[in-house]
């Protein structure tokens, strides 16, 4: 057959038959137009004005969504799950093949307390580990040096090796994932290792993830936990990260955190796009550390605020993980394809959560975990319905973890890949989530990226514009919140008791527990490490975070080791925006 024959097909069949597909197409064109036009009359003499519906991010929401909102191919925009552009999922099975983790943050009361609840919730499906210390912990101090009533209200009372590892006292560490709430320095990670060296567990047995490590995030929007200078954070954290590649490698010692700026106030797509932004500059720090790409790309996570906005944030998901496999693959060159893998933990939002008839937070939570697993997440924090009230009851505790159980045993949440991918309303809600981000972070890119924008309080001012923009539409009732603005309860009266104090009896015996334990230690052991420590943040030769391993190695407090470097790195004073 010559090649003209081969396009004309069989004879007689080419022009005519060009003809009548054109004409079949023009006909389904004409009746696709007089069915809108039917539908368009019909709805506006039904909607009174058919004022715009925006979400979160300000994006228009139409009334309906058709073929002509979505014309991408398939291939280019969708494909298939672990394969470029990641739309559908990072991994090829996804939930398929393996659940995500549930990881529900505790922390109350003593080591002892908090190692009680995590086994109970182990017990009750949750499969991975998180260290959640005290505000103390967060801010920076030893327990003995605040007052006693500060402690274990809001986390674990805890600062030391002894600590971490009555912590995880019966916790096989080597089989369960961490997530480590621990701002830079980063001594919970420092004192999991020594606990595993005790334990005689070789640390490539070790997994999980430095859950606040993201100095960023805490400099913008987590104020009162933020304890180095910025340049300061900025140096431990690339140490941090360069340690833990080299000797910890099934551990995941970057998590960019998008969540914090989000329940600062920041949209969705905000949200999103600053977080990436911190991506490239955590990337290009890691560079210019002399880190090739590959080497540290593939233990990159991130961590997510998941509001209500149910359609808005799948689409934010599936947006941000297509826009990140595209800036690993064009700015830094990266040829790996785990590298591209958008891995990333949510937390359904706290922000959202009421105080007024708080069992409706319950339903909240859930339309919000739904997002995220529909989202496709990696890991997965619901809240309890009581945290608008107190750290969670041990029953509302229970609730949130059966609320993720519920999802995938009996709603079969697991059973389908991606199962919104081709409606025309999340492929185009996807699109307009995607072009707004990448318009944010051309902005921070324009300012000099995102330690400049932040340095000057750009992203700062964002947030506050976006978070008083919410508020306003709050209080006039444009945004309607259940129990809040609109469907009251005169004189209501909160029944719901709170998690009571920690017994005051308890905390003193920890407190006694921690000054017999400063007390037995080497004191010219502790000494030698604190100069060591101190030399290397003055040394940029040396690994900061090394140190910080050695000095818990030697029962060094978490304090004094924050003390330390405050001295040598400077205080931590975050840039408030007004």
């Amino acid at each position: 057959m010559s090649e003209s024959a081969r396009h004309k097909g069989p004879a007689g069949s080419g022009a005519p038959q060009f003809a009548e597909a054109k004409e079949e197409f023009d006909e389904a064109k004409e009746e696709f137009a007089a069915a809108k036009e039917k539908w368009r009359r019909e709805f506006d003499k039904r909607v009174d004005g058919d004022a715009a519906v925006r979400n979160q991010s300000r994006i228009e929401v139409k009334p309906i969504y058709t073929p002509e909102d979505w014309n991408g191919g398939y291939m280019n925009d969708l494909g298939f799950p672990g394969q470029m552009p990641m739309t559908r999922g990072i991994y090829p099975s996804m939930h398929r093949g393996k659940a995500w983790t549930q990881r529900q943050l505790v922390g109350l009361g003593t080591p002892e307390d908090t190692n009680l609840r995590q086994k109970e919730l182990l017990r009750a499906g949750a499969t991975g580990v998180s260290i959640g210390p005290g505000n103390v912990h967060f801010r920076g101090y030893d327990i003995d040096e605040v007052e006693p009533e500060l402690l274990g209200t809001c986390g674990a009372a805890m600062c030391t090796v002894e600590d971490t590892d009555l912590y995880l006292k019966d916790i096989p560490i080597d089989q369960v994932s961490i997530g480590a709430n621990d701002p830079s320095p980063f001594t919970i990670a420092a004192q999991v290792l020594t606990v595993a060296k005790q334990r005689g567990i070789p640390w490539h047995k070790l997994t999980g993830t430095s859950n606040q490590s993201d100095y960023i995030s805490h400099f913008v929007a987590n104020h009162m936990f933020y304890r180095l200078s910025l340049k300061g954070a900025r140096r431990v954290l690339v140490d941090h990260i360069w340690f833990m590649n080299e000797n910890v490698p099934n551990w995941n010692p970057l998590s960019i955190v998008g969540m914090h700026m989000q329940q600062a106030g920041a949209t969705p797509a905000q949200a999103m796009a600053f977080a990436l932004s911190s991506a490239i500059l955590h990337a290009g720090d890691c560079m210019e550390r002399g880190m090739a790409p590959d080497t540290f790309l593939p233990r990159f996570t991130f961590f997510f605020d998941v509001s209500i906005s149910l359609f808005e944030e799948i689409a934010k998901f599936r947006a941000g993980r297509r826009l990140w496999a595209r800036i690993v693959t064009e700015r830094f060159g990266s040829e790996d394809p785990r590298s591209r893998r958008f891995k990333f933990h949510a937390q359904t939002s706290g922000s959202e959560l009421t105080r007024t008839q708080p069992l409706n937070n319950i339903t909240r939570v859930t339309v919000q975990a739904i997002a995220g697993i529909l989202g496709g997440l990696q890991s997965l924090h619901t809240d309890s319905y009581d945290e608008a009230l107190s750290v969670p009851t041990q029953e509302a505790a229970r609730i949130a973890v059966n609320t993720q159980n519920i999802l995938r045993e009996e709603a079969h949440l697991m059973d389908v890949i991606d199962p919104l991918g081709g409606s025309y309303y999340v492929e185009s809600m996807t699109k307009s989530m995607e072009e707004e981000i990448e318009a944010i972070i051309a902005q921070i890119d324009d300012a000099g990226g995102m330690f400049a924008a932040v340095e000057a309080g750009m992203v700062q001012a964002m947030i506050g514009e976006s978070a008083l923009a919410h508020q306003k539409r709050i209080d006039a009732g444009e945004d309607r919140v259940i129990g809040v603005n609109v469907y009251q309860l005169e004189d209501e009266v909160i029944d719901q008791k709170p998690l009571e104090r920690p017994d005051p009896q308890k905390i003193q015996a920890q407190l006694a527990r921690f000054a017999v334990y400063k007390e037995k230690r080497d004191r010219d052991a502790v000494s030698r490490a604190l100069d060591d420590l101190a030399a290397a943040a003055n040394d940029p030769s040396r690994n900061v975070f090394a140190e910080i391993v050695a000095a818990s190695e030697n029962a060094v407090t978490h304090g004094e080791i924050v003390a330390c470097l405050r001295r040598e790195l400077g205080f931590g004073k975050p840039l408030v925006v007004i």
